[in-house]
């Protein structure tokens, strides 16, 4: 179990930590052109955020204390698949909630 001071000294530091890393870009270069590179580098920051939230619940899910899940590799499929079929993200999330519910509904 974790102490509280510990916990409430983590969740402000992860708070300060965050605002700055947005102060950083909206605060004091926002005003400013930022270079092609760093532009394009900046596009798949998204795009990366969404799987690695994600993976660790396909790969070891809490849920099943860490064993391989068959709904969850389905729902992860199926996500994937449809996103890269239609480039439609909110489809690929829907389509791989209803699969994962679904699933879990069949199954369970």
């Amino acid at each position: 179990m974790i102490d509280t001071t510990t916990l409430w000294t983590v969740i402000i530091l992860l708070g300060i930590g965050s605002f700055g890393l947005r102060f950083v870009f909206t605060g004091l270069v926002g005003d400013r052109a930022m270079p092609a590179w760093l532009l394009r580098h900046l596009r798949y920051t998204a795009v990366a955020i969404l799987p690695a939230l994600v993976a660790p619940q396909v790969v070891w899910p809490t849920a099943t204390e860490g064993a391989f899940d068959t709904p969850r590799a389905a729902a992860a499929a199926i996500t994937l698949c449809v996103g890269l079929f239609t480039k439609n993200v909110l489809l690929a999330i829907l389509s791989g909630a209803a699969t994962l519910y679904g699933l879990l509904y069949l199954l369970g």
